[in-house]
């Protein structure tokens, strides 16, 4: 066949009239094969675009959750530290959070040694699982809560998911809590129905092994398919979805279908765009329910939140932050450094630590002081995280604050409560002591006595035989009538220093100080009771930094209680020892006795307040000193006497080089 260009004109007129109607068919068929192949083509894209964002929203759903029992499990923690519950109302607390998260399968409390100390729910394993030891060790490095990684999953068991949040008091290790989650009911209870209808939901673990699953409207068939990792802090888990949904098939027979798509192409555009603006406004129907639900409960707590940009600009307030710095939130957000609630006393350390925020590396937990605009000081506690986005990428750092104003009152409180029991105690002791003190007062002030009255009479008699003083035999008795009189005002001063009232001073002391301190008194209690006491420390003990007062308090109270505990000893061995040595960067000082020894359970309680074997003791000397000891870093300690009676020790940190006496 010849083309029209090549043919003369009237032929190739003829050709152009036939020709243009076999490409418009061409065209037409062309179209007509094209737009199913086309539609195919979008649909499939829409469907997986929109598995995509159900699968993102899903994600986020469960993070939430997850959030909330973590804010929650915190709170708990800060008040098992601060102030432990009673075990009713412990109880009560973990009723209503199994109450609100049903995923929930056992919260359990651990002290610092690792013992049990409460637990709600499924009973606790006899040993925690290695998935969970490993975060615990995460967990103790970072001072936050960790997840461990899934386990206990088989084909027939879904997985449990612990978190492990350690809990710290003065910034020592105070014990943990443990929570165990069941990721079948997590998925059950959060993912929606028509969500689960259209879609096979699983969730893996680090090997892709399913950990839990929930196929409402059957498997998947592995068109469709989307993979979205979990934002937990120290665990893997994947979230896969999977949807029903075979892929969109062309029609078989493309003159029939092109009838039918010519027909009903408006219906269906109209249709498809109907069910994706009603899915789109029930998204963000979902989405405003969800946010508005979020923005209540974050008014609703107690907790301050504040966000900032990688700038430090403050990017978000929650209405507790706004109370506790007493400025509006329209005030704070957008603002940079400095900020209206930073105290002039600490300015410096603001400064310091946002250059360190600026630079990327933040402090997790700290204490600081705000200022409300009143001049007000408010004492908080500051929790500082990175912000990161679904992609990974840090946007900045989120802050939560804690007011502890009520934290800090009530440890005054303790601390003023605990020095009006020591001045009690020590007014108690010298109670005690008091016949002894008038007997051993009694000998300096009746040999001042009488050195005085012959002292006179030499004077007198020198006067009436009118011969000059005997200068030597006055001065002896002047020199031994002040050697008394110097003698009983040691006692006095001893006794004078040792009741005394004042604040705790630290400050560098020898136990040779401490010792002598008290060992008028000491020499007067085991005089009494015909014991005899033997001072054995060795030269060159280093100092210790403490406060000489408490630590000769305690070594009154524990040499006062070796000698009652002699009381039936023989007298040819009633010994009294104490001894000092310097091992391991301490100081150990011991009081050890012959005592009748201490019955294992009188030793069980022997620390407790207000528990005493005595019938007329009150029961505090001993948790005294255990407290003034522990006040200084140190541990009080008790044993056995391999010769018989009991070894009373308390350890303090001793001082570094420098500090030593030679």
């Amino acid at each position: 066949m010849k083309f029209p260009f090549t043919q003369p004109p009237a032929q190739r007129a003829r050709s152009w009239r036939w020709l243009v109607p076999v490409l418009l068919v061409l065209l037409f068929l062309a179209v007509l094969i094209w737009l199913p192949w086309q539609a195919r083509q979008m649909e499939a894209t829409e469907r997986q675009e929109q598995l995509i964002a159900d699968t993102l929203w899903v994600e986020q759903t469960l993070r939430f959750e997850l959030a909330r029992s973590e804010e929650a499990l915190g709170a708990l923690a800060a008040d098992l530290v601060a102030r432990p519950p009673a075990p009713e109302a412990l109880q009560a607390r973990l009723r209503q959070m199994f109450s609100n998260g049903h995923e929930l399968v056992r919260v359990s409390w651990y002290g610092p040694d690792g013992a049990l100390r409460e637990t709600h729910g499924a009973a606790p394993p006899a040993a925690l699982p290695a998935a969970t030891l490993l975060a615990a060790e995460v967990a103790g490095a970072t001072r936050s809560g960790r997840y461990s990684e899934p386990y206990g999953a088989s084909a027939a068991t879904p997985g449990l998911l612990d978190y492990y949040l350690p809990l710290y008091a003065n910034g020592k290790p105070a014990g943990s809590l443990v929570a165990t989650y069941s990721l079948q009911v997590l998925l059950d209870e959060t993912v929606p129905w028509w969500f689960a209808q259209d879609n096979a939901l699983t969730l893996l673990d680090r090997d892709d092994h399913p950990v839990a699953r929930r196929a409402a409207g059957g498997p998947g068939r592995g068109v469709y398919t989307h993979r979205r990792e979990l934002d937990l802090p120290g665990a893997l888990v994947v979230l896969s979805t999977d949807s029903v949904k075979r892929a969109p098939q062309l029609l078989p027979n493309l003159l029939v279908g092109s009838v039918i798509v010519l027909a009903l192409g408006l219906v269906l555009s109209l249709a498809t765009l109907w069910r994706h603006i009603s899915r789109t406004l029930a998204a963000e129907s979902a989405l405003r329910q969800q946010m508005a639900f979020r923005t209540a409960m974050e008014n609703s707590l107690i907790t301050g939140l504040r966000a900032r940009d990688l700038e430090g600009r403050v990017t978000y307030v929650n209405r507790a932050f706004c109370e506790i710095v007493g400025v509006p939130a329209e005030q704070l957000v957008g603002r940079k450094p400095p900020m209206p609630y930073w105290a002039p006393e600490v300015l410096s350390e603001y400064e310091e630590r946002f250059q360190s925020v600026l630079s990327g590396t933040v402090v997790p937990q700290f204490e600081t002081v705000f200022q409300r605009p009143d001049g007000q000081r408010v004492p908080v506690l500051v929790y500082e995280a990175p912000l990161v986005d679904a992609d990974g990428r840090q946007t900045g750092w989120m802050s939560s604050i804690q007011d502890i104003t009520d934290r800090k009152r009530a440890e005054e409180l303790n601390r003023q409560q605990q020095e009006k029991l020591e001045t009690s105690a020590r007014l108690a002791t010298m109670g005690e002591m008091s016949s002894m003190l008038a007997h051993e007062l009694n000998q300096p002030l009746a040999a001042i006595s009488s050195y005085t009255a012959g002292a006179l009479n030499v004077l007198e008699r020198s006067t009436q035989a009118g011969e000059p003083v005997n200068t030597g035999r006055l001065r002896h008795a002047l020199e031994q009538a002040r050697q008394q009189a110097q003698r009983a005002g040691q006692i006095i001063r001893s006794v004078h220093e040792f009741v005394k009232k004042r604040e705790p001073r630290r400050e560098p002391v020898t136990i040779q100080d401490v010792v002598e301190g008290v060992r008028a008194l000491v020499e007067l209690q085991a005089r009494q009771a015909g014991v005899a006491l033997r001072v054995e420390l060795p030269s060159g003990l280093p100092r210790v930094e403490a406060d000489r007062l408490m630590l000769e308090q305690v070594l009154l109270n524990l040499t006062r209680n070796a000698v009652e505990a002699m009381h039936d000893t023989p007298l040819a061995q009633r010994v009294l020892r104490i001894a000092a040595a310097h091992a391991d960067g301490m100081v150990t000082v011991s009081v050890i006795d012959r005592g009748h020894g201490i019955a294992p359970d009188v030793a069980a309680g022997l620390f407790s307040p207000f528990y005493s074997t005595k019938l007329d003791g009150m029961g505090m000397g001993l948790s005294i000193c255990r407290t003034a000891i522990e006040f200084h870093g140190g541990t009080l300690s008790h044993a056995p006497n391999p010769g018989g009676g009991t070894v009373f020790s308390f350890a303090l940190p001793a001082q570094a080089a420098g500090g030593t006496l030679g």
